[in-house]
């Protein structure tokens, strides 16, 4: 079993147009994600250098720009996007991958709706 340690980034909050209704995707809504990346800091913490660990604003904002970009039926199929994009940055080797939407055309009361995926390099 490998262990890795873990970086997450909360509440991540971005304007996309995702989901199957056309009210869906000529509007847009908020969706939120949360992640969770697992890495080996060790080299980084020993150097206190950036360039061995992996740079969250950085991924932030690509995940923005995910949530941003291209839209999709499925909030599934954002998080696998997401969790792509994750993944390419070296040293990451496994991410939680978690998205919420809120404002989901759902026709009783309800707080989320929720994604949650975890892939790795493996």
């Amino acid at each position: 079993m490998i262990r890795v340690d873990r970086v997450a980034l909360r509440g991540l909050k971005a304007r996309g147009h995702h989901g199957v209704f056309p009210r869906e995707r000529e509007e847009g809504q908020t969706f939120i994600v949360d992640l969770v990346l697992g890495l080996d800091t060790r080299p980084a913490a020993a150097d206190d250098d950036l360039a061995k660990t992996v740079h969250y604003g950085v991924v932030a904002e690509e995940v923005v720009a995910v949530v941003e970009g291209d839209p999709v039926d499925l909030i599934e199929t954002l998080a696998e996007r997401i969790a792509r994009q994750c993944l390419k940055h070296d040293g990451v080797e496994e991410v939680e991958v978690v998205v919420h939407k809120p404002d989901a055309p759902i026709t009783v009361p309800f707080d989320d709706v929720t994604i949650t995926i975890t892939r790795s390099r493996v």
